[in-house]
């Protein structure tokens, strides 16, 4: 479906194939980010053969998982069905949709304690919500990987090769040629608009029409609309709906913190709190907490009342603010530039660090994003331009003398100083480049 489209994440499962102690793994992430195109490739391209079984299809597949605790007759009732033989070790077998059947996704902790030699992956939608309550999924039982829209890199490996080759032989201190920093800042650009929903960017590699790429986004924000209409759990739906539209309106205030109020006039914290953890756990929000204090470990000052909401991939939050593309590619400046920038360094810092970014609040400004690396506390600051630091950033750096910080902006790549500036289209890179 997705053809040129590499993924980073089938690299981190051959690691897990490989590994002695592997477990069943169970792969998440928002609907239409890939996962069964990615099961399918690994399978294909790393294993003998596999065994694809959709537990929204396949009705009937259920009754096994009922009536079976034993994963070796669950496996030979399940070659039946594929008609080949699962082979340990050769096969893999890739449970879809296991949403759908609790039972499946418990029989992984029999494969984990009883069949090891069986390889198996599994995924569905909303996954998410689900392995968020620890009574419905075999704790402990089960690697877990996600996975989100492509990023940057990902995006310009699909897209233009050459460029990505360039891109992948940057390291740190090397100096960016002009003519490859403009190509990469215009890459920078589409990727703003596009995103990475490899719809999005399988539609612009063989047509390049943004018209196309702003229907499917307005469809793809439609899929997960009325996903929420049809979620039937104990969160209500309405107020799922109402926190997802107002993120627009939420990143647009001067300070971007998340307000109840903004939800609904007199709206409480107790209201909308199922609902956002709802959206954070399906991986359709990311959340990022302001803390009290700059230190090692930032999560002991998480203030869990406070904290911004962004959406999981660019090229939709930028289709829900209903912004015009030409905005992106001739303004120099446009309202809610700065959000959708923010939006886009977060999507790219994901998933480099261990601890997740915070923000911090200082008296006169803020510090927009902090990393922890090891025991270092990292400050970073976005621009959406090419203008200079905010004097609450230059103040905290000159008080507390990090051994890192770093500015994105559009400027080229300024490794000297006390502040590291990075290309906006380096944020992937974050971490290889301190």
């Amino acid at each position: 479906m997705f053809i040129g489209l590499k993924r980073n994440a089938l690299q981190e499962l051959i690691e897990w194939k490989n590994r002695e102690d592997r477990k069943p793994l169970v792969l998440k992430g928002a609907r239409q980010v890939g996962k069964t195109w990615l099961m399918r490739e690994f399978g294909a391209s790393c294993y003998t053969s596999f065994a694809y079984f959709n537990f929204d299809e396949e009705d009937e597949l259920k009754s096994i998982f009922r009536t079976n605790k034993n994963p070796n007759r669950i496996v030979e009732l399940l070659s039946l069905i594929a008609g080949v033989k699962i082979l340990p070790e050769k096969t893999l077998i890739i449970f879809d949709e296991i949403q759908e059947c609790p039972e499946a996704l418990n029989s992984l902790k029999y494969f984990k304690e009883k069949a090891t030699a069986f390889h198996i992956i599994a995924a569905g939608s909303l996954l998410g919500t689900l392995l968020s309550q620890p009574k419905s999924y075999p704790v402990g039982m089960i690697n877990l990987l996600d996975l989100n829209p492509l990023a940057f890199d990902e995006f310009l490996a699909a897209t233009d090769e050459p460029l990505y080759a360039y891109y992948q032989s940057i390291h740190k201190d090397a100096p960016i040629e002009t003519i490859f920093h403009t190509r990469l800042l215009e890459a920078y650009n589409n990727y703003l608009i596009i995103g990475g929903m490899p719809e999005c960017v399988a539609s612009w590699i063989r047509h390049k029409d943004p018209k196309r790429i702003s229907r499917i986004q307005q469809e793809l924000v439609a899929v997960y609309e009325n996903d929420f209409s049809k979620h039937n759990g104990k969160v209500n739906s309405g107020r799922i709906l109402m926190v997802f539209r107002s993120i627009v309106s939420q990143l647009a205030k001067p300070n971007e913190k998340f307000m109840y109020g903004a939800v609904r006039e007199g709206g409480r914290a107790r209201d909308y709190e199922e609902a956002i953890e709802w959206l954070v756990s399906a991986g359709i929000l990311n959340r990022v907490y302001n803390i009290t204090k700059m230190e090692h470990p930032l999560s002991a000052f998480d203030r869990l009342d406070c904290f911004k909401l962004f959406v999981f991939d660019t090229g939709l939050l930028k289709s829900m603010a209903g912004l015009d593309n030409s905005a992106i590619l001739l303004k120099a400046d446009y309202q809610f530039k700065g959000p959708l920038t923010e939006n886009y360094v977060l999507q790219q810092l994901r998933g480099q660090f261990d601890t997740a970014p915070r923000y911090f609040s200082t008296g006169s400004g803020e510090i927009d994003f902090v990393l922890q690396h090891g025991t270092k506390i990292i400050p970073i600051e976005v621009k959406s331009g090419e203008n200079k630091s905010a004097p609450s950033f230059k103040r905290y750096i000159n008080e507390a003398e990090p051994t890192h910080a770093i500015r994105f902006s559009k400027r080229g790549y300024i490794p000297n100083g006390k502040i590291t500036n990075l290309p906006l289209y380096l944020a992937r890179k974050t971490k290889e480049l301190l």
